[in-house]
């Protein structure tokens, strides 16, 4: 009988947090600016300069940590990670281990078998980002951007609760929902302003002690931490069933290639030869300091999904999905303020923005187009200046480059044709074009109807007011005889 194992996962998350400076500068956090633009004598590590704590980054730190019911260490300091690498200009990192900001949390996230489960977080502690190495294949050598140095960081580590990637995508999606929705972070990973390494290990099923433990690096989608986590899982049994092994290390995971590689031997904390650092004073967090926060926290999801269905009439299905990402609530909550329609603003996300961005292979959090422009789409319908059927196309204008829609209509000749005298025109020459079907309808398919709307639609360039070209369609079938 083969044996059976269990995947033991925990999370180690770091997230860039939204200050317009670094965490212990002035310097921009700006992304993509050229390289070294964004430095000064702290962030590059210059002898004799001396860091001074971005109040914000503690602000952030605490919103996070009380959105995910950790415990605050109200007395916290900061300690110097030394490591010696080319992009750690100073040689060392300045984090937190011994007193971190927030302890003790947990974080509830549904299961595929249609529960509920809490997974642990261990600790949420504030701390500074390295550089970044750009390696030229061309020249082979390899340079260090210091922009990203002094960039602040909380690292969220979780318990080792998970059992499959499944858990896994669902707790980092909650996780990042909940600092969206706070403003703590965008949170986007292809930027790698949120990024994740996977603590896993496994071990025969029952067993009471843990297993031996890797840690994948590089993973920079949800798919390829899924996949990450099924390849680490697989290797690590194939070990076990051969007799040999699972060395504690970190490996860097190849999505191309799907497959993982040794980087180095995993370190623990003494390897760092921690020690608390000299140059920054104790962060002490007072009663009053942690009841403003919480009274600044905004509504989550789950009480904005009650809320969408009490104040707007919306269907639990829709507040689910509106909700499900905070540019989609952020623009629905706009947009319904400016043209007062909230369902038919929830029908637009809903159903053309969701298969737009599915078409686009888009993250909600790329749609740029303002809430205006989607409220003067809606109004345009509404007075029936264009059909619906001409307004997906605009609402596709509107997504893609966020034109005005007035504008673009008039512009394009897309209004509706209501003068029923050219209708009319138009009709009669789709039904004499047509005999077939005009004779199918006087035999009682009303398939055949719809054929003829439909030519008739297509011979208006789809500009023709639709309720109009039924009602002369039927009246001049009653008039025609086959």
């Amino acid at each position: 009988m083969s044996k059976q194992y269990e995947t033991m996962i925990g999370l180690e998350v770091h997230v860039e947090l939204a200050t317009r400076t670094k965490i212990f500068c002035s310097c921009s956090t700006q992304f993509g600016g050229a390289p070294n633009t964004h430095t000064c004598p702290v962030c590059t590590g210059m002898p004799g300069s001396l860091p001074v704590l971005n109040r914000q980054v503690v602000e952030y730190a605490l919103a996070v940590g009380l959105a995910t019911n950790c415990q605050i260490n109200q007395y916290c300091k900061f300690d110097r990670k030394n490591y010696f690498y080319p992009d750690n200009p100073q040689n060392y990192q300045i984090s937190q281990l011994y007193l971190p900001i927030c302890h003790d949390g947990w974080l509830e996230i549904e299961t595929e078998s249609g529960g509920s489960k809490k997974v642990g977080i261990h600790e949420i502690h504030m701390e500074e980002d390295a550089g970044k190495l750009i390696h030229d294949e061309w020249e082979d050598c390899s340079m260090v951007d210091y922009n990203r140095s002094g960039v602040p960081l909380i690292e969220i580590v979780s318990e080792p609760d998970m059992r499959n990637a499944a858990e896994v995508i669902a707790y980092l999606e909650k996780l990042r929902l909940i600092i969206q929705y706070l403003g703590a972070s965008d949170c986007k990973l292809q930027e790698g302003s949120m990024r994740a390494d996977v603590n896993l290990s496994v071990r025969e099923l029952g067993a009471p002690e843990f297993g031996t433990r890797t840690e994948m690096k590089n993973l920079n989608s949800f798919k390829a931490i899924a996949r990450a986590i099924e390849g680490e899982r697989k290797r690590q049994i194939e070990l076990l069933e051969e007799g040999r092994a699972v060395v504690q290390e970190t490996r860097r995971w190849d999505d191309n290639k799907e497959s993982s590689k040794a980087m180095r031997s995993k370190e623990d904390a003494k390897d760092y030869r921690y020690f608390p650092d000299p140059d920054l004073p104790p962060v002490v967090i007072s009663d009053q300091w942690i009841s403003r926060v919480k009274a600044a926290q905004p509504q989550m999801r789950t009480e904005k999904i009650s809320y969408y269905m009490e104040a707007f009439g919306l269907p639990r299905y829709d507040a689910e999905l509106i909700t499900g990402s905070k540019r989609m609530a952020d623009l629905f909550e706009e947009t319904a303020a400016i043209c007062g329609r909230p369902k038919e603003v929830s029908n637009w996300l809903m159903v053309e923005a969701m298969r737009l961005l599915k078409e686009h292979e888009m993250d909600p959090d790329r749609m740029h187009f303002t809430p205006a422009h989607l409220a003067a789409l809606i109004g345009l319908v509404e007075q029936n200046v264009v059909n619906r059927n001409v307004a997906k196309t605009v609402f596709e204008e509107i997504f893609l480059n966020d034109v005005d829609p007035e504008r673009y209509v008039e512009e394009k000749g897309l209004k509706v044709v209501s003068d029923e005298g050219a209708l009319r025109a138009a009709v009669e020459a789709v039904l004499e074009a047509n005999p077939q079907s005009v004779a199918d309808y006087r035999n009682g398919k009303e398939k055949a109807m719809g054929f003829l709307v439909g030519q008739t639609m297509r011979a208006m360039k789809g500009k023709a007011d639709p309720a109009l070209v039924n009602r002369l369609v039927r009246e001049l079938l009653g008039t025609v005889r086959p």
